[in-house]
């Protein structure tokens, strides 16, 4: 009986996250292709007090036997601390916890003497909140497998949504409040 209410309460809340999903932080893997001179960067809107955690590589085959193809890049906070800088480098890591809500930006260009016309594609798995805890670590630690792992994961993922929530919450309440005062 405990295990079929175990797999309902599952179930539901596979429903609710599948319905839900966009409020719950997620791992978000792009290949990115940089131009020969410029930069190419992305941004994700985060809110305070969250992990991240991101691995980027260079991952165009083409060029895969150049050793001097090398890639550089910088991420910065909502206020413009730099939080990320490594030049001329195959693939990297960065990781974080934010100390302000906003958008925080991951930039990437060709480093060292490669110039390709065509430019270079790197890979970027970048993961946020909920999706950068490290798991296997926790069951080790907590002595849980299976069922209650799978419960534990929706736990965190539910106080995710709810943690979101409140933050836009907050945040539309900051936007009408200063629509009012300003018109």
């Amino acid at each position: 009986m405990a295990e079929r209410r175990a797999e309902a309460i599952l179930l539901v809340a596979l429903l609710l996250l599948g319905c839900s999903g966009h409020l719950v932080p997620v791992t978000e893997a792009v290949w990115l292709t940089i131009p020969s001179s410029g930069t190419k960067c992305v941004s994700e809107e985060i809110q305070s007090n969250v992990v991240v955690l991101a691995d980027y590589y260079i991952v165009d085959e083409e060029h895969a036997h150049l050793h001097t193809a090398t890639i550089s890049s910088r991420v910065t906070s909502p206020y413009g601390n730099n939080l990320h800088h490594n030049e001329n480098v195959t693939h990297g890591q960065f990781a974080f916890t934010t100390s302000e809500a906003g958008n925080y930006l991951a930039c990437f260009w060709i480093g060292g003497k490669h110039q390709e016309a065509a430019g270079l594609t790197i890979g970027l798995d970048w993961k946020i909140g909920i999706a950068a805890k490290d798991w296997e670590s926790v069951a080790k630690r907590e002595k849980i497998q299976g069922m209650e792992l799978e419960l534990l994961k929706l736990e965190g993922a539910v106080q995710a949504i709810h943690d979101n929530l409140i933050y836009l919450k907050n945040r539309l309440s900051l936007s009408n409040m200063l629509n009012e005062h300003f018109h």
